[in-house]
């Protein structure tokens, strides 16, 4: 479900051809918590999943709600709105994955809560350069205002200090949700570390991004880090996230 909801906005044309898809999701979560889940195979799975973990139907639709909202296309006003869509997206996706783990802790939600921001302001950054392909922006326009840079100085991929100070700021907010998830670390159940390896590939992003000095069309953020996997592998041995 998570995939095609992610890809509504990029495989439609029309927005109201988005919002009837939304739709669809939006009361197919209805009818799986009435036990009459559509005929659809991914439907179908994900009623199994809520039966069998009893997912809160709350972050469920929060998701589509988020994702409903978002088919607007427009650049997000600020890096508090960028927050909150990631919070309703990301965010929410790892508050049921805690419970697929069977993980109730109140420092696990507020540390999935600030990878969720980290994970959102970071996919924000890497899709840009795609964007910008196809004629779009949607970096905060707050920073972008503070720092006296253009929409249009992204499409031509400028790249002098204003533009890279925007970055520059907008990745540190990244940084600092993901120093402050790290930092709940001894108060949160080793259980849920599994969902919160993705801080390893943040952490890998955030500090590509910055040897190459905040220029994010730069081709060495487009390459995979081969050790990648290791960085994941030590991590999950370690029992840190």
């Amino acid at each position: 479900m998570w995939n095609w909801l992610r890809l509504v906005k990029d495989s439609v044309s029309e927005k109201t051809i988005g919002l009837m898809r939304m739709q669809f999701w939006k009361k197919a979560v209805e009818d799986m918590y009435r036990d009459n889940p559509p005929h659809q195979p991914v439907a179908v799975e994900l009623w199994k999943a809520v039966k069998r973990h009893n997912l809160t139907k709350r972050w469920l639709m929060r998701i589509i709600d988020e994702r409903e909202r978002n088919l607007d296309d427009k650049a997000y006003r600020s890096v508090r709105e960028l927050e909150d869509y990631a919070e309703g997206t990301q965010s929410c996706l790892l508050y049921l994955t805690l419970e697929v783990l069977g993980v109730k802790d109140l420092h696990a939600d507020h540390a999935a809560s600030h990878i969720g921001k980290a994970q959102g302001i970071v996919t924000c950054l890497r899709a840009a350069p795609y964007h910008g392909s196809r004629r779009k922006v949607f970096l905060p326009m707050d920073v972008c205002v503070q720092h006296g840079v253009s929409q249009e100085d992204f499409l031509r991929r400028k790249q002098d200090k204003n533009v890279r100070d925007v970055i520059y700021n907008i990745a540190s907010q990244a940084h600092l949700h993901l120093k402050h998830a790290r930092s709940l670390h001894r108060s949160v159940p080793a259980k849920a570390f599994p969902a919160f390896l993705q801080t390893v590939t943040l952490e890998d992003y955030l500090k590509k991004i910055q040897r190459v000095d905040f220029d994010i069309f730069h081709p060495s953020l487009q390459k995979k880090n081969t050790l990648l996997p290791l960085s994941l592998y030590i991590q999950s041995w370690r029992k840190r996230y």
